[in-house]
């Protein structure tokens, strides 16, 4: 399970390319974008797809290739496989065919926003992708915000707005940091209350580029009144 860059190329491992160039085959989630960061390091191996449409299928047809002695390295787009990536199907179904799956670790916007937030505190949850139904958002995040941890969550920028609404809606004083477009060209990172981040972001004629957010931990945090909300959304 083969970690790669989720923007900057420069940020690919050593590891990670003496894989590629080690392996029979390489799985990835779409094909097409692997074999742009194969061709930028000048690496040609066969291709197969693996998505999330269908990994279990893929997966199966992989474990063959395993069974008869290949062996293979997966890609996901960018990050770490199985991290809000397809990855942990093939994962827990080659282990259990007695195949050993190794870990290849890099980059993930997870770990980079994280180590870029300033914040303290033991425990940090890892959301992924919230729903993009308005009552499932607003009802998971309260209770996610009601845990009092550190939270990160990832989100498309057409979105983006609407997640911070909820957020300064339900605690509009908690402390945000934005990381946009983590490691590429146009990097940003902003930070401030939620209401603070929403206004900024509010402003603008155009928001663009992939999002993840980390919202501070609160201990002080109580589970809030969920009547305003149209569950019905869900």
């Amino acid at each position: 399970m083969v970690a790669t860059p989720i923007g900057n190329l420069g940020d690919i491992t050593y590891r990670a390319l003496e894989t590629f160039k080690s392996v029979d085959v390489i799985a990835a989630e779409d094909t097409r974008h692997t074999l742009q960061l194969l061709t930028h390091f000048e690496i040609r191996k066969p291709l197969i797809s693996c998505r999330s449409q269908n990994e279990q299928f893929a997966s199966e047809k992989i474990i063959k290739m395993l069974d008869e002695g290949q062996t293979v390295a997966y890609a996901s787009d960018a990050g770490t496989p199985g991290i809000s990536d397809p990855g942990a199907i093939l994962a827990g179904l080659a282990r259990k065919a007695g195949h050993k799956v190794i870990p290849i670790p890099g980059a993930s916007a997870f770990a980079s926003l994280a180590s870029v937030a300033g914040a303290g505190g033991k425990t940090l949850i890892f959301e992924g992708f919230l729903s993009p139904k308005p009552g499932r958002r607003r009802s998971r995040l309260r209770e996610l915000m009601a845990t009092g941890d550190a939270i990160i969550i990832y989100e498309s920028p057409f979105r983006i707005v609407k997640l911070l609404t909820d957020i300064a809606d339900i605690e509009e004083g908690r402390r945000v940091v934005v990381g946009r477009e983590l490691t590429k060209l146009h990097e940003e990172i902003t930070e401030g209350t939620a209401r603070e981040v929403l206004e900024d972001y509010g402003s603008r004629a155009k928001v663009q580029g992939e999002f993840a957010i980390f919202i501070s931990g609160n201990k002080n945090a109580k589970l809030l009144d969920e009547s305003s909300d149209n569950i019905s959304e869900a």
